[in-house]
């Protein structure tokens, strides 16, 4: 059974929300709603941030569930060594970002598209493993790499060993599609990207014929530049990322009972709607019958707005409106996330 509120508590508040990208983690952006939802006068604030599977899937889990850090020296998309991050929830689910081992933000500009590697993030898998998780959730997003997976795979031997491995995929990316979808992002120019999709169709050719699986036809085997094809071809489990995050972190039971949910991110637009953590909490939470709804988010385009109306009545409420200067919604976003979450906690404990 989930929680419940106290009877003598007029009304339960849950705070959900992604991270404002380049300004607040999950964690931060969740902090800030929580203070102002408080402010408000909600007694009973509940604090879950979340993720979609991309960049702060593992912060974003292992506050809302406790846990540990653990570091692993493991290869770079480059060949280089790094240090990466990894966690251990309750229970023995290890959670993997391969952010943390093959990302883009690790080499820059510098980036080599036809050379980087998710050997690192094989290797981490391969730790998690040995260490005895009981489960490995990998998070996929924020990549520099195009390398179908073969890197890990390898990594890994081309096996699993058995163990239960989920990607949490953060699109629905076909795997053929990897090279021209996500290729400008990592600096490939057109020569390479076209190298980089005949080097696909080889290799979705030569997984189908090592381990029967065509990770050509699976939605989502392209993300991360093929990681999660290359991993599923071996026994991992592709699924949506913002589910994964979500039961993991216990979305379901922290809905029990609460009158208002807030969540948000830095930009609301078509896209927050597939597969994304605004879209999905908007959804749970209609699904548990939550009366009240609202999204704090730092802009917003007039598309995002057309598609919240299918979702029925949702307050939103974005930092660009609250500002002068578009620049201050970046310096001041805390401030400006606590002060909008005080208001849609006003509004709904008016109605």
């Amino acid at each position: 059974m989930g929680p419940r509120c106290n009877l003598s508590i007029v009304s339960c508040a849950l705070a959900c929300p992604d991270k404002f990208r380049g300004t607040l983690s999950a964690p931060q952006a969740t902090a800030a709603m929580a203070a102002g939802l408080r402010a408000a006068g909600y007694d009973d604030v509940r604090e879950l941030p979340l993720a979609d599977g991309g960049e702060g899937t593992l912060d974003s889990l292992l506050v809302a569930r406790g846990g540990t850090r653990r570091r692993t020296t493991v290869t770079g998309p480059l060949g280089d060594r790094v240090e990466a991050e990894w966690g251990v929830l309750p229970g023995g689910v290890a959670v993997v970002e391969m952010a943390q081992a093959s990302g883009l933000a690790l080499v820059g500009r510098r980036n080599d598209p036809l050379r980087a590697s998710t050997r690192g993030t094989g290797e981490l898998v391969a730790a998690a493993l040995r260490g005895g998780a009981s489960r490995v959730i990998v998070g996929v997003g924020g990549s520099a790499t195009t390398d179908g997976g073969l890197g890990a795979v390898d990594a890994l031997g081309w096996s699993l060993g058995g163990a239960e491995v989920t990607v949490a995929c953060d699109v629905d990316t076909l795997f053929l599609d990897a090279a021209t979808v996500y290729g400008p992002q990592k600096g490939a120019t057109a020569a390479q990207i076209s190298l980089l999709a005949r080097r696909l169709v080889r290799l979705g050719e030569e997984y189908e014929r090592r381990t029967g699986v065509d990770v050509t036809a699976l939605e989502g085997g392209g993300a991360a530049g093929g990681l999660a094809g290359g991993l599923a071809a071996i026994g991992a489990t592709l699924e949506p990322g913002f589910d994964v995050v979500a039961q993991a972190a216990g979305l379901d039971t922290a809905l029990v009972d609460v009158d208002l949910v807030v969540t948000g991110e830095g930009r609301l637009d078509a896209t927050s709607f597939a597969g994304k953590v605004v879209g999905g909490v908007l959804d749970w939470a209609a699904g548990e019958g939550v009366r009240r709804r609202a999204v704090v988010v730092g802009q917003v385009t007039q598309e995002a707005r057309d598609e919240l109306s299918v979702h029925g009545p949702v307050e939103v409420l974005a930092l660009t409106d609250r500002v002068w200067q578009i620049g201050e919604a970046y310096s001041r976003a805390a401030l400006l996330v606590e002060e909008a979450a005080l208001e849609a906690g006003r509004h709904a404990l008016e109605r």
